[in-house]
């Protein structure tokens, strides 16, 4: 064959032919492109040595035989495609990652300071494990605790452990055997020195909106326990007042519903219906503005979800 782009024999070379027994060789491919994949269209062995996988190429003349030149641009474009678009997608990932989380910070860290501004203590941390440490960091050994129907204190795993912690004393009204041990044990926490809760919803300008149904929460957010310590997900965040009342009715309320075995129509439906049903658990709405006492309720609030 004669030298053109396609083909191209160089007999000068020293190691011509480097693979015997090749009629046309094409040298244009000297260096094979595929050299560095694993996977590739020739016929490669693989040797292990000192705990590497070594790929050997003396026998594979694929990419030296002349037909295959289109074939060998086509796998070309393909991986060399399929690898930008994967790295693509990679970084376009990373970036949408790292955009919501200066936004979740820029936010949240204007929600801490909001809620400052009424009265109560607040930080913004970046993650549930960080809310961890934070909460625990805030409350002594030897406090007496306990806290309402929370999930967002769960998933950050402070309940498990203060319960852990031989050293605090927990009312958890979950361990009652029977329903008047429950009842004795939800009012005590009236009296502990730390009550534990989140938030349905919380304003940008600060102001903490809460739903009950017994209304044991409520009541220990607006009095009783010497603190209260809420960790509150960058979800719960609302632009108003308003808009946290929303929130709290047709989204908090109506996913709390899933989890009771209750007969209410948000329960059946997914949306809020101001219902007076007698399993509704949208009987007691507390908004809190400012707290009287200075510091006595204390804000975690985290820049990833937490809760419903």
């Amino acid at each position: 064959m004669k030298n053109s782009s396609r083909f191209f024999a160089n007999r000068e070379c020293e190691y011509y032919p480097c693979h015997p027994g090749v009629e046309e060789l094409n040298c244009l491919f000297c260096y094979c492109p595929f050299y560095l994949r694993e996977k590739c269209p020739g016929n490669p062995r693989f040797l292990e040595k000192n705990g590497n996988r070594i790929k050997v190429c003396t026998d594979c003349t694929f990419p030296h035989q002349p037909e295959h030149y289109e074939v060998i641009l086509e796998w070309l474009r393909r991986q060399n495609g399929a690898g930008r678009g994967a790295e693509s997608n990679r970084k376009g990932g990373e970036t949408m990652q790292e955009c919501k989380k200066t936004r979740n910070q820029l936010l949240g860290r204007k929600v801490a300071k909001a809620i400052q501004t009424r009265n109560m203590d607040a930080w913004y941390v970046d993650t549930k494990e960080e809310a961890l440490e934070k909460a625990l960091s805030l409350i002594p050994e030897g406090s007496s605790i306990s806290w309402g129907g929370s999930l967002s204190i769960g998933e950050i795993g402070l309940t498990d452990a203060l319960k852990a912690n031989p050293k605090m004393l927990v009312y958890d009204r979950d361990v009652a055997k029977t329903p008047e041990e429950r009842q004795q044990l939800m009012r005590q926490s009236f009296f502990c020195d730390y009550f534990l809760a989140s938030s349905n919803a919380v304003s940008e300008d600060g102001i903490l909106v809460n739903i009950d149904g017994v209304a044991n929460r409520v009541a220990a957010i607006a009095f009783g326990p010497a603190h209260v310590l809420m960790v509150v997900g960058i979800n719960k965040v609302v632009k108003t007042e308003a808009d946290a009342l929303a929130r709290a009715r047709s989204t908090a309320a109506t996913c709390n519903a899933q989890r009771f075995d209750i007969q209410t129509p948000c329960k059946k439906t997914g949306a809020c219906a101001d219902c007076k049903s007698p399993d509704t658990i949208c009987c007691q709405f507390l908004t809190t503005r400012y707290s009287k006492i200075p510091g006595r309720i204390q804000v975690i609030v985290v820049g990833e979800d937490l809760g419903l």
